[in-house]
């Protein structure tokens, strides 16, 4: 069964001070935590849409640093959350918090209210790139934080950015291996966007920030996927979510609607010319059969895969075969 969340979010709430790049009513859409009321409500609704499949998914707690926010306002959120899990119509609860703001006692605490998952916005784990940012915490909080939440039988994730003031691709690359040492359970992958209304907006105007281009921001989340997959860590997430306020406050920054897909189009066009290459399969017609979800990645936005293939050569036909299990192929050279 696949995976979901029900996703409330909690702005800017606990947050010691404002990230360079952080926008986050932008973002979400919402400038105010979220009530008591509106935390049963959306319970409600997502019980009442799910069915019997909402016994697979998590409430998730997102947007802040739960763990900092008001204690009083913190677990008045997990009280109006809490007997959703202890009756097993949700799996658990997860939250997104800072690493700075992680310690026994509050994990104790969070486990007594059916926490499960933890993720923590960690960034980069070049403490130049932290410091620059505003991040206000190092990467040694990073490793920390996740051994004791590790220790104390939570799932970890751990979200990074790419692109930040005074960030690369080596950086982001680094930054990559350090997370996957740490054996989380996932990773999510947030291109850095220049927002309205924040530090990074200023520096991108002054010419100080120079974002990253789409083209060279895919190439390198590439990578990053290659190196999670080689080490069985699922990215549950690549790329910002689109939303009215979103399109509204971007003023620069490699975003995408389909961010994932041009990666994943991108990756499966890698892997498929250094399967033509290794087997030695010369130019000429070929079939490449896929998984009936996976053509629009195979044939690429625009149909660049298949053009690709054409400069070098390939007369390609992409075919839909169930058999075949997503993010792989089967190539047929034709006669």
């Amino acid at each position: 069964m696949k995976h979901a969340n029900v996703a409330i979010f909690v702005p800017h709430a606990g947050c010691p001070q404002r990230c360079s790049f952080c926008s986050q009513n932008s973002i979400t859409g919402q400038a105010r935590l979220p009530t008591v009321d509106e935390v049963r409500s959306t319970l409600k609704t997502a019980e009442e849409n799910l069915k019997e499949k909402s016994r697979f998914a998590e409430i998730a707690f997102f947007g802040g640093s739960f763990t900092a926010i008001d204690r009083g306002d913190m677990l008045a959120l997990l009280e109006a959350a809490a007997p959703s899990v202890r009756d097993g119509i949700f799996s658990g609860i997860r939250i997104s918090t800072r690493p700075d703001a992680i310690d026994k006692q509050v994990l104790e605490l969070l486990r007594q209210y059916g926490v499960t998952t933890i993720e923590l916005g960690a960034q980069s784990m070049d403490d130049t790139v932290l410091q620059r940012n505003r991040r206000g915490h190092t990467a040694e909080q990073v490793r920390q934080a996740s051994r004791l939440i590790q220790e104390m039988g939570f799932s970890l994730g751990l979200q990074m950015m790419t692109g930040l003031l005074g960030d690369n691709a080596a950086g982001a690359m680094r930054t990559a291996k350090a997370f996957a040492a740490l054996k989380p359970d996932c990773v999510r992958i947030y291109p850095t966007i220049v927002m309205k209304g924040t530090e990074l907006a200023q520096w991108y105007q002054s010419g100080e920030y120079v974002p990253m281009e789409l083209d060279e921001t895919v190439e390198l989340c590439c990578n990053l996927l290659e190196l999670f997959g080689s080490r069985l860590i699922p990215v549950i997430r690549l790329g910002l979510h689109s939303s009215p306020e979103m399109q509204r406050d971007r003023i620069a920054g490699p975003w995408h609607p389909a961010f994932r897909e041009l990666c994943e189009s991108r990756l499966f066009l890698r892997r498929l010319l250094a399967f033509l290459e290794r087997k030695q399969i010369l130019p000429g017609c070929v079939e490449i059969h896929v998984s009936p979800q996976w053509v629009s990645k195979a044939v690429g936005q625009s149909r660049c895969n298949l053009f690709e293939l054409s400069r070098r050569g390939y007369a390609a036909h992409v075919v839909p075969n169930p058999s075949v299990n997503p993010a792989e192929f089967q190539v047929h050279a034709l006669i």
